[in-house]
């Protein structure tokens, strides 16, 4: 089965097996486990920040940055197209009671003018903005990657009304690669990053949130109460740590093979997608038939992707792929609806 559902779908390599296998640990509760502080000293670093915080996945780290910059009642400005909006499962009201105000166009991109025009607060009957939330890449709009003086612009409107900015950066290594621009420069203009590590560089599980050191120390309390305290939690830090020393360059091969598949998918009739839009690993295509029938279809010849709507499917495509696999995929394509 060649799985182009997500670039979560990889396994870890021997080589990395090993390192979790060695992996020095202690008590990360306590502040122990000298894997995990090497981690989250290594991705502060990289990303241009005073500390990080290692944690389960990348929604918390979206959720314990909301939680931080905001209090109940709070209203955060975010991208219509973004995850947070879209696939938190409402942690937002859930976890920090703040509300979520989208808006955007479809790459998923925000202005300083978008973000000026519906800040509040003045008036006691209106919610208090607090956060302006963006993403990099943009997942629902098909990896595209944000760009930084778009970026700056939105931070320079942030701070004129005494706004927090956080980056959903898990896919901020792909950006990096595309755009030829650091990690550390595309996450200056925020307060908070969040980075996944399970992604595109292959680990099992684990994101990072950095910024700065008391903010990311209040961060640390609010993972314990969102039950995100772990152990002896070293064993899946050396994975992370493997996957930055070892996995980066690799990214650059994965937006090869998915611009490959953009374009096998644009000579055939059923599927709509400029090729040229395709910036990273994420191919996004709309379907003339129901995307259901066209994922029934490709599971038939042995190729799984998935619906990002009634007639939109999306691939991915990751460190598990070969060459051959993304042929073959370019052959079921062709002979299923060619």
């Amino acid at each position: 089965m060649i799985d182009l559902r997500s670039d979560t779908v990889t396994k870890p390599t021997p080589a990395m097996r090993q390192a979790m296998a060695e992996a020095e640990v202690g008590d990360d509760v306590f502040g122990e486990d000298p894997t995990v502080q090497r981690l989250q000293a290594r991705v502060a670093h990289l990303l241009g920040k005073e500390a990080g915080l290692f944690v389960p996945s990348g929604v918390m780290g979206n959720q314990l940055a909301i939680r931080v910059h905001t209090r109940p009642g709070d209203e955060v400005v975010l991208a219509e197209r973004s995850h947070i909006f879209h696939y938190e499962s409402g942690a937002p009201a859930a976890l920090s009671g703040v509300q979520l105000r989208p808006i955007g166009d479809a790459r998923g991109f925000l202005t300083g003018d978008d973000v000026r025009a519906v800040v509040r607060g003045r008036y006691d009957w209106e919610p208090r903005t607090r956060l302006v939330c963006l993403e990099n890449t943009v997942n629902k709009a098909g990896g595209l990657v944000y760009p930084l003086d778009l970026t700056r612009e939105v931070a320079e409107v942030a701070r004129e009304h005494g706004l927090a900015l956080h980056l959903d950066g898990a896919r901020l290594w792909n950006a990096a690669v595309t755009s030829g621009q650091s990690e550390a420069d595309l996450a200056a203009p925020f307060d908070t990053v969040s980075v996944c590590l399970s992604k595109g560089l292959g680990a099992p599980v684990g994101s990072v949130l950095a910024g700065e050191a008391e903010t990311i120390r209040l961060a640390q309390r609010y993972r314990k109460l969102f039950g995100g305290g772990m152990r002896q939690v070293g064993i899946l830090a050396a994975a992370g740590l493997h996957a930055l020393d070892h996995h980066r360059a690799d990214l650059a091969t994965d937006h090869t093979r998915a611009h490959r598949l953009a374009e096998a998918l644009a000579v055939l009739p059923v599927f709509e997608i400029d090729p040229v839009s395709v910036e990273t690993n994420i191919v996004i295509a709309q379907t003339a038939m129901p995307a259901e029938t066209v994922l029934e279809r490709l599971a038939e010849h042995g190729v799984r992707m998935v619906a990002f709507g009634p007639h939109t499917i999306r691939a991915t495509t990751h460190r598990d792929l070969s060459d051959a696999d993304v042929e073959r995929t370019v052959d079921v394509l062709t002979q299923a609806f060619g």
